[in-house]
């Protein structure tokens, strides 16, 4: 038994918040791969496409760790998780990191023993209805049955804006996010709520998706930020930073594609420092000097990626929106690497 553990009858293992835990980076490495949660199933974010191979954003997150610890994205190991044990599954080592769809909020953050690295997608809180219901707004949904995930922030997002709206409404709760669509789409309830991103490519699940709309609004702010054990700060760092990499090489407009040249030519002092050609900056975190290098190779950067699993050539067809950089209006910020 480490300082890491305390074990009580009847209840799993878990990390004491506050008592710091045994070096991550020194685990990961002995065993030779990085230990991913992601969620279950949920199209562009962490799926498994139709040759049997896992995808999605989330996922992309993770391979990205990988190669800047390894130098090879494919040293990874993922377990889906559904919402109700993601949380025991990283406070018991089960997995290193929760790439997973989690809302950063105030209650997750203080006293769990974990916490979030940063923001990798801004999202908020929507609802989709049946068209031929004719509600334009979800100040109509005043009454309405309303099928959501158990174990989420959605719960609590309806009760505080119905509330304030003086509306009245019925929850319908279900333990599985996709029993949730399958039971609106049964028309067990009138409307179906979740983060926008999460309506629009667990939406592609539905009988018709062309039968149904996400209502205008925006309830609520949604930062999902992937999540750690507390106590390990160099870990968080390496997620932090590795996260932030992908994020400034889209603002140094530093490409999987042209991430070679730029090394070999560049005389841009920050593309110079992130890619290790001048100061090293991964030993700080016991990672190699190619750490950023790698995984923007490997992976590609925050752009590259959202394109690839979320953007408008995708089945989600999504716009950047918030998840733009700040040069282009959105709030995507890296803090510069010096």
């Amino acid at each position: 038994m480490t300082s890491r553990w305390i074990v009580a009858a009847g209840f799993a293992c878990a990390v004491l918040p506050g008592l710091a835990a045994a070096a991550t980076l020194d685990d990961v490495k002995a065993r030779g791969a990085l230990h991913c949660g992601t969620a279950p199933n949920i199209p562009g974010y962490a799926f498994t496409d139709d040759k049997g191979d896992r995808r999605g954003f989330d996922i992309d997150l993770c391979k990205a760790m990988a190669a800047a610890i390894f130098g090879d994205a494919n040293k990874f190991k993922l377990t889906p998780v559904g919402p109700r044990d993601a949380f025991a599954a990283l406070q018991t080592a089960a997995v290193d990191i929760l790439t997973h769809r989690f809302t950063w909020t105030y209650n997750r953050d203080a006293g769990s023993g974990l916490n979030f690295t940063r923001v990798m997608f801004y999202d908020g809180q929507g609802f989709m209805v049946r068209k031929s219901l004719n509600v334009k707004s979800v100040n109509e949904l005043n009454g309405a049955s309303i099928c959501v995930g158990q174990g989420t922030t959605t719960e609590l997002n309806i009760a505080d804006y119905f509330r304030s709206h003086s509306m009245k409404y019925t929850i319908v709760t279900f333990a599985d996010l996709d029993e949730a669509r399958r039971a609106y789409d049964e028309g067990r309830c009138d409307s179906w709520s979740n983060d926008r991103g999460s309506l629009a490519a667990r939406g592609l699940g539905l009988k018709n998706r062309d039968d149904h709309v996400i209502l205008p609004e925006t309830i609520s702010k949604e930062p999902i930020a992937p999540m750690v054990r507390q106590g390990d700060s160099q870990w968080e760092d390496i997620a932090r930073w590795t996260f932030d990499a992908l994020i400034a090489a889209e603002e140094l407009g530093i490409t999987s594609a042209n991430v070679d040249e730029l090394k070999a030519k560049s005389e841009n002092p920050e593309i110079k420092r992130l890619l290790g050609v001048t100061d090293d900056l991964g030993q700080k975190n016991g990672l190699p000097a190619s750490w950023a290098y790698d995984a923007i190779k490997q992976v590609g950067n925050y752009g590259e990626i959202f394109e690839r699993h979320l953007g408008p050539k995708t089945r989600l067809g999504m716009s950047r929106g918030q998840n733009a950089l700040w040069t282009n209006g959105g709030m995507m910020m890296a803090p510069p690497f010096r």
